[in-house]
């Protein structure tokens, strides 16, 4: 029996019916992704607890006090350290996975931020936390990209949408996890054991659990047969094939013939040649402005509804119940995200995104901050899902990791950045003068996508990359 071609491979995977066998691996893989998220999420939960405990003390950061001249300061070193670790981790280091595959980056960058976030949990100085949150957000930034090059590569074309809305439903149900444990440990210290501390180790743990449920997927197929291991890719596909049989009891539709993907070098220059330099102008600006909306409310939550006048005492509860609504923006996505193009999704919900945020700084009374910080949270993680979705479809599988690795490390470079104008912008103006940062750059999000962004609804990675 010849050797099946890379575009067979590609057409086989494409083919695949709706199974439990294809939504297992969804599903494994954005367990991994929970644990990313808890790790990211827990941010801005468990800053008044590192601030009780006198982390952020000019004596207690030694050297990196003297960010204090670009007014980087406080708490805001913590948050400049996580998504600097993450811009190395997205820049410099999730172009491995195009070397080495997508599968052995995805487990062992799960175990790199959990050993690193472990450590830092221990650690008794704001030098020594920023610096374990600096390596920690290395392994982090990795495996951010790798996921979503391995779901877009074992995903078929008609459900790429729907299997990108369920990982983001996952991995979001972290988010209100850590709220609650926040709300419950922060203020207190279990054990003479700061609460925040407890925070962090639990997420750890479960994603040391979570790793060893992962050795069973797969390595991407596409990207065997993209490096010439294509006998090693139709076995995996065969075996795929076998258990979908298996488990729908009828035989598989032939596949459909699909062009193969443009000849290139597979460097990281390509995006910048002629057919992906507008894509990549427009995920570039995507990702500044995506990052300012999505953690300039997400991270910052509880220090807003201070600054809307919010008790500190309460502001973890509220930021609780406006957590719960993270998992459901992408949930309710699931009922549109193939029948309604990727770049509309983003637009539209940018869009709210602005028109909530506006409202929320114009208001006082605690319901309705919670209501429209819940609309506003639905909002941004339907734009989440679909860009995730959306930026992993736009370049070809021999550079995919790296090329979306560039562009995702404008929004890490981004959010380093932001998280510092946030702090000084609610210092100088208030949660008014963050909203009229968050709507400025929800705009420009919406222009560049909507003038620059291709379409991709129901296209194989193949097509979009011809």
């Amino acid at each position: 029996m010849p050797t099946p071609t890379a575009a067979e491979i590609a057409a086989r995977l494409d083919r695949l019916p709706s199974s439990r066998t294809v939504w297992t691996m969804v599903v494994l893989l954005s367990l991994g992704g929970f644990f990313e998220f808890y790790d990211l999420f827990f941010t801005g939960y468990v800053a008044p607890g590192m601030v009780k405990s006198g982390l952020f003390t000019a004596a207690s950061l030694g050297p990196l006090a003297a960010l204090k001249v670009i007014s980087v300061a406080g708490f805001g070193t913590f948050v400049f350290a996580t998504f600097a670790g993450l811009w190395v981790g997205v820049l410099l280091f999730a172009q491995v996975a195009d070397r080495l595959g997508r599968r052995a980056i995805f487990t062992w960058s799960l175990i790199w931020y959990v050993v690193c976030t472990a450590i830092m949990a221990f650690q008794t100085t704001g030098f020594t936390v920023n610096l374990w949150r600096f390596i920690a957000g290395i392994g982090l930034g990795v495996q951010t990209v790798t996921i979503d090059v391995f779901i877009a590569e074992l995903i078929p074309a008609r459900e790429r949408g729907r299997a990108f809305s369920w990982n983001q439903t996952i991995t979001f149900c972290s988010v209100p996890i850590i709220a609650v444990l926040a709300w419950l440990l922060v203020p207190r210290a279990p054990l003479g054991f700061d609460g925040w501390r407890w925070v962090v180790l639990a997420g750890s743990v479960g994603a040391a659990v979570v790793w060893f449920l992962l050795l069973g997927i797969p390595e991407s197929p596409r990207w065997l047969a993209r490096h010439g291991r294509l006998a090693e890719a139709d076995r995996i596909v065969a075996e795929i094939e076998r258990r979908v049989m298996q488990e729908t009891g009828r035989p598989l539709p032939p596949p459909v013939p699909v062009g193969d993907e443009a000849p290139g070098e597979g460097s990281l220059f390509e995006v910048f040649t002629p057919f992906y330099r507008t894509r990549t102008i427009m995920l570039m600006l995507l990702n500044i402005t995506q990052t300012i909306g999505f953690y300039g409310f997400a991270a910052w939550v509880p220090t807003l509804l201070i600054g809307r006048g919010v008790h500190v005492t309460h502001s973890l509860e509220y930021a609780f119940i406006i957590a719960i609504a993270n998992p459901f923006g992408p949930f309710l996505a699931t009922f549109f995200a193939d029948r309604v193009e990727r770049k509309w999704q983003i637009v539209g919900a940018s869009f709210l995104m602005l028109v909530f945020m506006t409202i929320f700084a114009r208001l006082n009374a605690p319901v309705a901050l919670i209501a429209v910080g819940v609309l506003f949270s639905l909002s941004a993680n339907t734009m989440g899902y679909a860009f995730h979705n959306y930026q992993a479809e736009l370049y070809p599988t021999r550079i995919r990791a790296r090329a979306v690795g560039f562009a995702y490390s404008w929004s890490r470079l981004s959010g380093a950045f932001a998280g510092l104008a946030i702090g000084y912008l609610l210092h100088i103006g208030g949660v008014p003068a963050v909203a009229l940062f968050i709507g400025a750059a929800m705009i420009v999000l919406m222009l560049s996508v909507a003038i620059l962004g291709p379409s991709t609804r129901q296209l194989t990675l193949e097509q979009i990359n011809h």
